[in-house]
């Protein structure tokens, strides 16, 4: 089908809630992508911090087709042995003792404030509260948007959940200010995505993990978009020593095969129980392979060490273009997640990067961000920079 025809039949069908860019990717390779009209891309975006292993990686491929050969579901009434060697794995690699798989972020956000509320249940002593940051994002099931501190994502959707406390993210006078003692836990990403590549000053999530500590408060990090190597190591709490009671986890984990999972100390388990929580298709035959087989190859020895490198590289190169174009205010840059906060809205930017063959996004009005699969090159970082300049100058 040509692009149109595609168009055609979506307009008619779908209910249009994404303002679809009319494109119609059919083919992906690495760090390239095709769309309907056969014209390539450089992808930058990674399906949103999703395919960091690039587009079709042959480990991933092989699994799921071998798997989808065997078995694809038949739900978590049964033991199911990809997914106990995917948590067994996890295990291994992070803090947590023990792994729910679900389908999403934000079911692994849901999953995370059901588990926390419970847990204080569990104890006799319920704290319902549960804080989260202003800008953060969190996903977009109704638990997860309240958490979410962007107004314009509850429009419509009021009365949102309550309970559900908000403080200045990066701000550990402001967190201290919010915290009565029926607060049971506190959410957090370890770098704000959506909204705007947020990075935390020096020591910030440190203090987080001491207040919590000192207040008896569950401490949720939602490393939804962070994790799975994004930052330049598997999970980027790990980088100031920092661990939580729970975690979030999808996007990278399955390489674009929807999973989603929530991990967890031993303790913190205790606030579910059979019965207490689910989810049909979570950590099913087909996904848990996938994943299993994406954690794998991220946890090659100086995998990350060299999307850490890259990562600087890219963000050197955005800097340098800092100094030749005063639109650009600031670049901030945590591993290969990366934002240019810009004095005016990005959208045209990013519409004219997408015209020249180079798929990348905005985070929030003014922040133009890129998510490219960990395995980019210097060459391609080379070649974006050079029509990222292109288009600053008409910008």
């Amino acid at each position: 089908m040509t692009t149109a025809e595609i168009q055609a039949l979506n307009d008619a069908h779908i209910i249009n809630t994404y303002g679809t860019r009319k494109i119609a990717m059919q083919r992906g390779d690495g760090m390239r992508l095709w769309d309907a009209d056969g014209r390539e891309y450089l992808d930058f975006f990674a399906g949103i911090a999703v395919v960091n292993l690039g587009h079709c990686p042959a480990s991933v491929t092989e699994a799921i087709t071998e798997q989808a050969r065997t078995l694809v579901h038949v739900s978590n009434l049964y033991y199911i042995e990809p997914q106990v060697k995917l948590a067994a794995l996890l295990c291994e690699k992070t803090f947590a003792d023990q792994w729910f798989f679900c389908n999403s972020g934000a079911e692994s956000v849901e999953a995370a404030i059901k588990l926390a509320r419970r847990y204080w249940a569990q104890k006799g002593t319920p704290k319902p509260v549960i804080l989260s940051a202003n800008e953060s994002f969190h996903g977009r099931t109704i638990g997860a948007v309240t958490a979410t501190g962007q107004p314009k994502y509850h429009e419509g959707f009021e009365p949102m959940l309550s309970d559900m406390g908000k403080f200045d993210y990066g701000d550990i006078a402001a967190l201290e200010a919010a915290v009565t003692d029926k607060v049971g836990a506190v959410l957090l990403e370890p770098i704000q995505g959506e909204g705007g590549v947020r990075i935390p000053p020096k020591g910030y999530l440190e203090a987080v993990r001491k207040l919590c500590d000192d207040k008896g408060i569950l401490l949720i990090f939602d490393e939804v978009q962070t994790g799975l190597g994004r930052t330049g190591s598997l999970f980027a709490h790990t980088q100031c020593g920092v661990t939580p009671d729970i975690m979030t986890v999808a996007k990278g984990l399955g390489n674009g095969v929807p999973i989603g999972a929530l991990g967890c100390t031993a303790e913190a388990a205790t606030g579910f129980s059979v019965g207490s929580h689910a989810a049909t298709f979570g950590g099913n035959p087909l996904c848990s392979a996938a994943a299993l087989a994406t954690v794998t190859a991220l946890t090659e020895p100086g995998f990350f060490e060299a999307a850490a490198e890259v990562g600087a590289y890219f963000a050197e190169g955005l800097r340098g273009l800092a100094e030749k174009f005063d639109t650009i205010l600031e670049v901030r840059a945590a591993g290969l997640m990366i934002g240019v906060e810009m004095t005016k809205p990005v959208g045209p930017l990013v519409a004219a990067m997408i015209d020249s063959g180079v798929i990348c996004g905005p985070a929030g009005p003014n922040v133009l961000r890129f998510l490219p699969p960990l395995i980019v090159s210097k060459e391609d970082i080379d070649t974006v920079l050079s029509k990222l300049e292109t288009e600053l100058g008409a910008f």
